[in-house]
């Protein structure tokens, strides 16, 4: 994709130049045309930056070069940019939510428990299934961020098979509240390492489909943990 931007502060061949090699720093920026006549730069890029972080390539907010969008709606481009990048795991969700619920309707309604359990089935098999196409791809990118991952790198081949595990005992409802405590258990403390590099801004790549699907870390991965363990609370609660 190509855009245009306006850049203002640019007075000189030597401005040109420097606007241009900040901008092509980025990884995602495949070519740059720099104008200081017009106050512009076209970027061409593999995907969607932010202006936030083409800015941040030019000096930052104290920076005399000043970038804002031109020609396209910003937060359209995002908004494109965020399903382009997470349409499988949102396609996943869909999936397994749209399951959930007819396999717990009964007498027009949905009996939530059974909501619950299905849904957490679903999740669990499924995002299993991608960890173990690729066992050892998905084991090194979660030491890249889990605690213990970090420290016990065997953990990751082994959370793979825990996931399974789970899955297996929602979807045949196998002791409810050994099932909900591990989960409890386990995805607290699988959220502490996505809390971290979400919070810190690390740019790695998050493993909640393996090694299969190149998908950043994000408050996406967030939601997805908070979900489940939010989901084992209230189903202890309630039983």
């Amino acid at each position: 994709m190509t855009h245009t931007y306006q850049v203002t502060g640019m007075t000189c061949s030597g401005c040109e130049n420097k606007v241009k090699s900040s901008l092509l720093v980025l990884p995602e920026v495949t070519g740059v045309e720099v104008s200081k006549d017009a106050n512009t730069a076209t970027i061409a890029m593999d995907k969607h930056i932010g202006i936030s972080e083409l800015q941040k390539a030019l000096g930052g907010s104290d920076s005399k070069y000043q970038i804002t969008a031109n020609s396209h709606s910003e937060t359209l481009e995002e908004t494109k940019s965020f399903f382009a990048t997470y349409k499988p795991v949102l396609l996943l969700f869909a999936y397994v939510f749209g399951f959930s619920v007819i396999a717990s309707w009964h007498n027009e309604g949905i009996n939530w428990m059974e909501f619950m359990r299905f849904f957490m089935a679903g999740f669990f098999l499924s995002f299993s299934f991608f960890k173990l196409i690729n066992l050892k791809g998905f084991a090194e990118s979660y030491a890249m961020y889990d605690v213990v991952a970090k420290k016990i790198p065997a953990w990751g081949y082994v959370y793979a098979f825990i996931e399974l595990g789970l899955g297996v005992a929602f979807a045949v409802n196998f002791n409810p509240v050994v099932t909900n405590w591990i989960t409890l258990i386990v995805m607290t403390i699988s959220i502490v390492g996505v809390l971290q590099s979400v919070l810190n801004k690390r740019k790695i790549q998050c493993a909640c489909l393996g090694a299969v699907f190149n998908l950043p870390m994000s408050t996406l991965t967030i939601i997805e943990d908070l979900l489940m363990i939010a989901m084992s609370a209230a189903m202890l609660i309630l039983m």
